[in-house]
């Protein structure tokens, strides 16, 4: 009786992880898609400009980079945030907008976004 409740247990188990795998979807799929609705809405950067250029800078990572980390002195406030804007062999104009519409990094930074660079995946 105890072989058989066993062997029923597993052919259930087995059962189950075979129809959630096959109703998942592609996982990689869905978070391009997620990305590319996020990246439609919103700027690729930030309020802040880079002190040499007068503009935000883009970092241009790999296209397999899909996180960024910030830092944060006094209270930790050390996040992880995906990436979502991937750089386009076209650019329109330089510059992300008109000079001073961005804010210069404070003389006490206290966040690493403050610098004026923001990361973008590369196109390739």
């Amino acid at each position: 009786m105890r072989k058989l409740l066993l062997l029923v247990a597993c052919v259930a188990t087995i059962g189950v992880a075979s129809e959630h795998k096959a109703s998942a979807g592609d996982p990689l799929a869905m978070t391009q898609v997620w990305a590319h609705n996020f990246a439609m809405d919103r700027p690729w950067h930030g309020a802040y400009y880079h002190q040499s250029y007068g503009q935000p800078t883009a970092v241009v990572v790999p296209p397999t980079a899909h996180m960024r980390q910030t830092y944060s002195w006094g209270v930790s406030q050390n996040l992880m945030y995906p990436i979502h804007h991937q750089f386009g062999r076209n650019a329109s104009r330089p510059g992300a907008a008109a000079r001073g519409s961005f804010l210069p990094t404070p003389h006490w930074p206290s966040h690493t976004d403050q610098f004026g660079y923001y990361y973008v995946r590369g196109p390739w």
